[in-house]
């Protein structure tokens, strides 16, 4: 039996899109090291902050810069309602370590280049898929260790950041 190339592709999004996490779901539990050595584990969050995971395919790329820049000036008022930003992505420890100092990113950020965690929070689009790299999804947990909210755009940074500080308005 043969398929056409435009069917082929639906069948791919539409099992992607299957994949991603929802709102309302248990965040899969992490325990990670940051570039700058710092223990970040979800489930010291419990109870005390939200939390807001997002994956990136690449430090100093132009909108990879622009999402961390957003979320850098943005992290006083996210810290002021009790929320905490971690960056995920392929990088070196090195190269995040570089990242952070150019762009003053004032959280985490973490080398997942055995796409441990990228895995389990399905943060691997087409777009990485074929690039290799993880996708850009933001996902937003709350003290309860819910999924709020799931940001998904490869090319608009300000969707994953000015819907991640509507969202945390709203959680309070």
């Amino acid at each position: 039996m043969k398929t056409n190339s435009a069917t082929a592709r639906r069948g791919v999004l539409a099992h992607l899109e299957q994949m991603a996490l929802r709102v309302g779901q248990k965040a899969p539990d992490f325990d990670v090291t940051s570039s700058s050595g710092q223990r970040v584990r979800l489930s010291e969050f419990l109870g005390k902050k939200n939390v807001v995971l997002y994956f990136y395919p690449g430090d100093f790329t132009p909108v990879c810069t622009r999402e961390t820049c957003g979320f850098r000036d943005s992290y006083a008022e996210l810290a002021s309602k009790d929320t905490e930003v971690v960056g995920v992505s392929i990088d070196s420890d090195q190269s995040h370590e570089r990242f952070a100092k150019q762009y003053e990113v004032p959280f985490a950020l973490v080398s997942d280049s055995a796409r441990i965690l990228s895995t389990s929070y399905e943060a691997m689009s087409l777009f990485s898929r074929l690039t290799g790299k993880v996708g850009r999804i933001t996902y937003v947990i709350d003290k309860k260790g819910d999924i709020a909210g799931v940001f998904d755009s490869e090319l608009r940074a300000s969707k994953h950041v000015d819907g991640v500080r509507d969202l945390v308005r709203k959680l309070g």
